[in-house]
């Protein structure tokens, strides 16, 4: 419970940014604003045909009992508001941080310069960042919908099934969300996803605590207009903390 605490800590730390550093903190907000805006009217327009899709998902049932085709409708509907909350938070976040990067690298590199010990600069070339961009972006997108499509199937368990999906949806989404927020600060020492993935494995409770928090904060309209700068910092603190508990001996020596 202390690392969780902890973990949701480092979000707190990224926050208190927004006073020390609000332009640079403004800035990144600028992205989250433009692709959080572009994402909201499509969950918009997909929630207001979830009858259309429900009904049609459900349409073998047309012959079964009122209540039991009642039951199966509200079941499947809940179950695909799991699932579009699930896959939307962890697809706009990865398409935020694609869009922003220059800018959260700014950030997670102040927070370096401030902690001490910063890592040096990385000259990686253009076409090999690219494609291991694409790589991780594609393996995480991969998780993100395995997660969704597991807390739909948890949605459609009778009476139960809402908070299952939405508490796994929260534990593993918040995993997801602390592997994409590292990102920047495992990739300017050299981490790949693989290696990101070891290493914060060996703060687990930590990096879920800050995971979840941020993954409650994402899940408020607009939320990750504020919150995510404050992440892109409060995950650099966490990516710090990983690596001086030794948990970066379980990752590989990073390449330089």
């Amino acid at each position: 419970m202390r690392a969780l605490l902890r973990g949701a800590g480092d979000l707190g730390r990224g926050f208190r940014m927004w006073a020390s550093s609000p332009r640079l903190m403004l800035i990144g907000a600028i992205p989250a604003l433009v692709v959080g805006a572009l994402w909201i009217a499509l969950l918009v327009a997909l929630l207001t045909s979830l009858d259309a899709i429900t009904a049609w998902s459900t349409g073998f049932a047309g012959g079964w009992p009122v209540p039991l085709r009642t039951a199966l409708e509200v079941a499947v509907g809940l179950g695909l508001q799991v699932l579009v909350g699930v896959v939307g938070a962890l697809t706009c976040t990865a398409v935020v941080l694609t869009v922003g990067d220059p800018f959260y690298e700014r950030i997670s590199r102040d927070v370096e310069e401030r902690l001490g010990d910063a890592p040096p600069d990385r000259k990686e070339p253009l076409i090999r960042g690219v494609l291991r961009a694409a790589r991780d972006g594609a393996l995480l997108l991969l998780a993100s919908l395995v997660v969704g499509v597991v807390a739909f199937l948890l949605g459609l368990v009778p009476v139960a099934g809402p908070v299952l999906g939405g508490v796994f949806g929260a534990l593993a989404g918040g995993w997801l969300l602390a592997l994409e927020l590292t990102g920047t600060p495992f990739d300017a020492r050299g981490y790949r996803l693989g290696e990101r993935r070891r290493a914060l494995g060996g703060v687990r409770p930590r990096a879920l605590g800050f995971g979840i928090a941020t993954w409650v904060l994402f899940l408020i309209p607009f939320g990750a207009v504020i919150v995510m700068p404050a992440a892109v910092a409060g995950a650099t603190v966490l990516t710090r903390a990983a690596l001086a508990t030794g948990a970066a001996d379980v990752a590989r020596t990073p390449r330089r």
